[in-house]
């Protein structure tokens, strides 16, 4: 039995992940028919159901940062899980603009959680190509592009050369899959920008959020 999640059902061998339990709940409403609480455990709402065209997935929650992130992969890998899309959230730099869907080609390491699954600071994490190239064509309004993963608070004027944004989990999280032998695409919602000057309203992020958790489910249920 896994160390961090408690399952009350069965998980899918396909999955979600956010960082926010509330996004987790959203999504499982959104996405799924009649979804079933499958976790609960330290406050890492997940859910499992049927998609509409008949395809078992989970949604989980993994919680703020890299650490806690890979922990509950690694869980999801034990309980069966074999390939993940992250939704996510980031702070975008001066190239792209609020509400961007960002789909993730590499993600560097910039901070020292990624190291722990053999990522050194400044090397790039890159993710599953199918369920990525995949994942671009069912986000039409999307960008593809790199990111820089982060241990603190996401700031974009940290950003290293070549990164559109800035985020928490996506590089330690692509490093720990590929470890697991998971495949993982990521998709990241342009959140705030200009160090959290401007940040996008409640309504506007659950419409993305909705819209990047279609596009996830479409790719997942082929």
């Amino acid at each position: 039995m896994p160390l961090r999640l408690r399952p009350t059902a069965p998980l899918a061998a396909d999955a979600i992940l956010v960082g926010d339990p509330g996004r987790a709940l959203l999504l499982a409403q959104e996405l799924l028919e009649q979804p079933k609480m499958s976790n609960h455990a330290r406050g890492l709402w997940g859910y499992s159901g049927l998609t509409p065209a008949g395809h078992r997935l989970t949604i989980q929650a993994t919680g703020i940062g890299g650490p806690s992130a890979t922990l509950v992969l690694g869980d999801l890998a034990e309980l069966g899980v074999r390939r993940a899309i992250r939704v996510g959230s980031c702070a975008g730099g001066p190239q792209v603009r609020l509400g961007d869907l960002l789909v993730v080609s590499e993600a560097l390491a910039e901070g020292g959680s990624a190291s722990a699954h053999g990522l050194v600071a400044g090397a790039a994490a890159r993710p599953d190509p199918d369920l990525t190239g995949r994942l671009a064509e069912a986000i039409e309004e999307g960008r593809v592009g790199a990111i820089a993963s982060f241990d603190s608070h996401p700031r974009a004027e940290s950003l290293p050369a070549g990164a559109l944004a800035a985020d928490m989990q996506t590089a330690p999280l692509l490093s720990r899959a590929q470890g697991l032998d998971l495949s993982l695409a990521a998709v990241l919602i342009v959140a705030e920008i200009e160090g959290g000057d401007r940040v996008l309203e409640k309504e506007g992020l659950e419409l993305r959020e909705k819209c990047s958790g279609r596009a996830a489910r479409a790719v997942l249920s082929t």
